[in-house]
C-alpha cells in the first residue's frame, strides 16, 4: 500500500488521457476548491457509486490526559466532513480486503 499525492494523480491521469499535466492540474484544483466552498457553506456532495460527503457535527466530549487521568479535558463540539462510500467504492474495497493473505492486514 502507498501514498498517492495529487501530483501522482495529475500524472496518471494526464498519461491516461493524454492531455498537458496543467490542464489536469487546473481541472483537479478547481474540483478540489468547488468542493471546499460548497462543504465550507453546508452542502452535502453526493457522487453515484462513490459516496457522500457532508458536514456532521461533533457533541462535546470529554477525553483524559493519559499521564493524568484524573483531570478531564473537556474537547469542544466541532463541525467536521464525513465520508460515506458508495456501493461500488464499498464492494471493490471488501473485495480487496478479501484477497489480502492472512495476516497481511
Amino acid at each position: 500500500m502507498s501514498t498517492i499525492t495529487k501530483k501522482k494523480l495529475i500524472q496518471v491521469i494526464s498519461q491516461e488521457l493524454g492531455l498537458h499535466p496543467n490542464d489536469v492540474r487546473n481541472v483537479v484544483q478547481s474540483f478540489l476548491d468547488r468542493m471546499t466552498d460548497y462543504l465550507a457553506n453546508g452542502d452535502r456532495l453526493e457522487f453515484r457509486d462513490f459516496g457522500v460527503f457532508e458536514i456532521v457535527t461533533r457533541k462535546q466530549k470529554i477525553g483524559r490526559n493519559p499521564k493524568n487521568a484524573s483531570v478531564p479535558i473537556i474537547i469542544p463540539a466541532r463541525s467536521a466532513v464525513k465520508f460515506t462510500s458508495g456501493k461500488k467504492m464499498r464492494k471493490m474495497i471488501e473485495t480487496e480486503v478479501d484477497a489480502e493473505p492472512a495476516g497481511q492486514l
